[in-house]
């Protein structure tokens, strides 16, 4: 065999190794239900802040532990216990996608990461505001 070929074999067991590795990341969108089928599992929830239910944060207590109630498209709901410090704006959040594993019927969320808040834009109920600051860019 040529030098070349052994260079090109070497690349492709390399992309495929890689390859093998970035699958192992993939995850799929998961509803309460389907991630309660899945105890101990990571999963990705996408969910709605449940209004009705309160929000459980005492930084004086224990500044790294925030509990509340998410309710998916489906009406199913689920008490969410997050390790670290209340993020910003969550009352407001539109969307919440939450990354973490089901525990019972909670489901513990134990990387800083793993929640991510879809706020409402501040140009949705008024589109003259939205045309006014695209006019000045």
């Amino acid at each position: 065999m040529k030098k070349s070929h052994i260079v090109i074999l070497v690349f492709i067991a390399a992309a495929i190794a890689v390859l093998i590795s970035l699958m192992g990341n993939l995850t799929t969108y998961e509803t309460i239900a389907s991630a309660r089928q899945k105890p101990g599992q990571t999963v990705t929830i996408i969910a709605h802040l449940d209004a009705k239910q309160p929000i459980e944060y005492d930084p004086l207590k224990n500044p790294n532990y925030v509990s509340f109630h998410i309710s998916d498209t489906l009406g199913n709901t689920a008490k969410v216990i997050y390790h670290y410090e209340k993020p910003y704006d969550l009352e407001k959040a539109e969307r919440i996608t939450l990354k973490g594993k089901m525990n019972g019927d909670v489901f513990e969320i134990s990387r800083k990461d793993g929640i991510l808040l879809k706020c409402p834009s501040k140009y949705k109920d008024d589109p003259n505001t939205a045309k006014k600051s695209l006019s000045q860019n």
